[in-house]
C-alpha cells in the first residue's frame, strides 16, 4: 500500500498475521513510545487498514472473516466477561441453542457449573467444552464440519435445529451495522443461525463492541429479533434507541478495570480472572 512508512507496513503485516496489534507490544518491538504506535494506528485506521480496539487495533473486515485462532486473541478479556454475564442469565433446568463463534464459546465455557440443561449446539468447540458435564445433555448438529473453526454448517445442521423449540439462543454475530442489522461471513453459516432464531423462546445476542466496527455481507437477522444483547461497553446512540424503543435488554459486561482512559489501557496489563462488571440498560 503506498503512502506507508516502513514500520507502517511492518505494523500492518504482524496484523495480518496475527489478527491483532497491541500498543504496548509495538511500542517495545520497533523501540519507540507508545503515543508513537498510537499514531501509526491511527493512520492505518483512516486508510481502513485496521480497525481500532481497546489497547491496540485489528486487520479491518470486509468480505472474509478473520482466522479463527486470530479471532480468539481480538477483545479476548471482554469476550469472557460478556460470556460470564450471559451464563448468570441462564437458568438451570433449561435448553438452548449455542452457535459458532469464539464469544458463544465463552458462553459455554460459563455454563460448566449449571445444572440439568440440554445444549443443541453446531459448534464442535462448545461441545468439547460440555459434554464431559454430567448434568448437562450435549446434542450436536450434524453437516458439513467447517475445518477452519469446527462449525458444523449447511441444510443437515439446519433440519436438525428445526427439530427443536427450546428456552434460550445464544449467538454471535461477526458484524453489528448502525441500523441494527446482524451480520455474517458465510451464508451456510447464517441460514443455522436463522433457524436458530426462528425456534427459540428468547434470543440472547453476544458480542464485543468490536463488531460494531467492522462490516460483514451476509445478514443474519436484524436487533429486533433479539430479546437481550450481552456486550462489553455501552452502545452507540443510534443502536441504543432500537435497543430501547423495542424493549431489548442491554447487558454491559466489562473486566474489572476496563473503564480507565486510553493511555492507562495501554501501560496496565489486563487481568483477565477479574470477574466482570455488568450493567444493565
Amino acid at each position: 500500500m503506498t503512502g506507508l512508512t516502513h514500520r507502517q507496513a511492518e505494523i500492518l503485516n504482524i496484523a495480518r498475521a496475527s489478527g491483532r496489534v497491541m500498543v504496548e507490544e509495538l511500542a517495545r518491538r520497533f523501540e519507540v513510545s507508545a503515543q508513537t504506535i498510537r499514531k501509526d494506528l491511527n493512520d492505518l485506521c483512516e486508510r481502513r487498514s485496521l480497525t481500532r480496539i481497546h489497547g491496540g487495533a485489528i486487520i479491518a473486515s470486509g468480505v472474509e472473516n478473520l482466522a479463527y485462532e486470530a479471532r480468539r486473541f481480538v477483545a479476548a478479556d471482554e469476550k469472557k466477561a460478556i460470556g460470564a454475564a450471559a451464563a448468570s442469565l441462564i437458568p438451570n433446568g433449561c435448553s438452548l441453542f449455542i452457535n459458532i463463534g469464539t464469544t458463544t464459546e465463552e458462553v459455554a465455557s460459563a455454563l460448566t457449573s449449571h445444572e440439568d440443561l440440554l445444549v443443541i449446539t453446531n459448534n464442535l468447540n462448545v461441545a468439547m467444552l460440555l459434554y464431559r458435564h454430567p448434568r448437562i445433555e450435549v446434542v450436536v448438529a450434524g453437516g458439513t464440519v467447517r475445518r477452519a473453526d469446527g462449525a458444523v454448517v449447511g441444510s443437515t445442521a439446519t433440519q436438525l435445529i428445526g427439530q427443536f423449540k427450546v428456552d434460550y439462543a445464544i449467538i454471535g454475530a461477526s458484524a453489528i451495522d448502525e441500523e441494527g442489522a446482524l451480520l455474517d461471513f458465510d451464508y451456510r453459516e447464517v441460514q443455522v443461525a436463522q433457524a436458530i432464531i426462528a425456534n427459540a423462546r428468547s434470543v440472547m445476542l453476544v458480542a464485543d463492541s468490536t463488531k460494531l466496527r467492522r462490516s460483514a455481507p451476509v445478514r443474519i437477522a436484524h436487533m429486533t429479533q433479539i430479546q437481550t444483547f450481552v456486550t462489553d461497553q455501552e452502545l452507540p446512540e443510534r443502536l441504543a434507541t432500537i435497543c430501547h424503543s423495542k424493549g431489548i435488554e442491554v447487558v454491559e459486561a466489562m473486566p474489572k478495570g476496563a473503564d480507565v482512559d486510553e493511555t492507562q489501557a495501554d501501560t496496565q496489563d489486563a487481568a483477565p480472572e477479574a470477574a466482570p462488571v455488568v450493567r444493565l440498560r
